[in-house]
């Protein structure tokens, strides 16, 4: 009798699975590590990371990262697209490289292609809640580490990516601690692992009454709101990461926002202002054309609930791919409002004294240079 031939289970082409696991969202890949050894150097290869996370730009997977002090730093993240109120969209996270911070008020300071940027009392780190991969970086000798002192001397703070050079900036302008009318606006570059001056006159500072608020990126720069003392008006300012200086922009010829609280963001795949008057009412305004000053247009007004929401330091997030809106109240609430304005639904964070941060990230495998990276 013939031998029965071994039955061998039908392999797909090698290319044929790199292009399946491309598509795949992030948390099913990183489970996907575990499953061999060819598996984990593929997914944990730079070149498969960085052509992911191109694929997914048009449809990225966003979250919100909310980190609760009280006795000790409580990190959770949040899926944009589901309920703020559903079990199963939050996920606990943790800052255990962060152990020195506790008990002193940890700042989020910028978010960009999966990673967030933390400034803590002691230490700067960049972290990507994805993957738990991790950096310290070296603190500036000007920018002051005490958040006592953010709200006096650290005028603007960023943190965005050059494609170009394929490099992270960490973007500060704040004022000289020891000389009262001296400022210093520098950025440090992950690549070369240092701090650099920008010589020059820089007549800005925050605008804003809450110290916690940071640059928006956006479209290669990163936009804060601004005040230009020395001719007195309220301005946007912009730092673009590739040419390395600061640009400036005006505000909606037709707005008043000189008795508003107000901010840059972005709302769906435009640069917006939202601006919240002494009526309880926020206005949200997009520049349609990119740096065409008269595209500014005025698109909708949210009627703020005060049943609901404290409307001190009330502030927007960011939005979800339905056009809803994700905003902030005091730290203390998370709010929905639906593209019309209608409030959907808040979530209390009231038990900690100390309030929330939080920021918008993208989920991404992607990892820094790997001398000093740590999971």
């Amino acid at each position: 009798m013939e031998e029965k031939k071994k039955k061998t289970l039908p392999s797909l082409p090698e290319e044929l699975i790199i292009q399946i696991l491309l598509r795949l969202p992030v948390k099913f890949l990183i489970r996907f590590k575990c499953v061999c050894k060819s598996w984990f150097s593929l997914i944990s290869d730079p070149h498969f990371t960085n052509s992911h996370f191109q694929l997914s730009v048009a449809t990225p997977t966003r979250r919100v990262l909310f980190i609760v002090q009280s006795q000790y730093v409580e990190t959770e993240s949040i899926d944009l697209e589901a309920s703020l109120n559903s079990d199963s969209s939050s996920t606990s996270l943790y800052l255990n490289f962060m152990f020195s911070e506790s008990g002193y008020e940890l700042e989020i300071k910028g978010s960009c292609r999966g990673f967030i940027l933390l400034h803590g009392y002691f230490n700067i780190y960049l972290w990507n809640p994805s993957t738990g991969i991790h950096k310290k970086l070296p603190l500036s000798r000007y920018g002051c580490t005490c958040s006592t002192y953010t709200y006096n001397r650290n005028y603007f703070y960023g943190f965005g990516y050059d494609h170009l050079t394929d490099d992270y900036l960490l973007v500060s302008l704040s004022q000289d601690p020891k000389l009262a009318n001296t400022k210093h606006f520098e950025f440090f570059s992950l690549r070369a692992n240092k701090w650099k001056e920008i010589e020059g006159d820089f007549p800005y500072c925050n605008a804003s009454d809450d110290p916690k608020r940071v640059g928006t990126l956006f479209n290669g720069a990163i936009y804060w709101y601004g005040f230009r003392h020395d001719l007195r008006y309220d301005v946007i300012v912009a730092f673009d990461l590739m040419e390395r200086k600061l640009l400036e922009m005006g505000l909606p010829d037709d707005a008043d926002f000189e008795t508003k609280d107000c901010d840059v963001w972005v709302f769906g795949d435009f640069l917006s202002l939202w601006a919240m008057g002494n009526d309880n009412t926020t206005e949200i305004w997009v520049m349609k054309e990119y740096k065409v000053h008269s595209s500014w247009t005025k698109i909708l007004v949210l009627s703020i609930n005060c049943n609901y929401i404290d409307t001190d330091y009330f502030s927007l997030i960011c939005s979800t791919k339905s056009g809803d809106i994700i905003g902030s109240q005091g730290g203390t609430r998370l709010v929905k409002y639906n593209d019309r304005g209608e409030l959907l639904e808040h979530l209390s964070y009231s038990y900690s004294p100390h309030g929330f941060q939080a920021a918008m990230y993208t989920e991404s495998l992607l990892s820094l240079p790997a001398d000093s990276e740590q999971a």
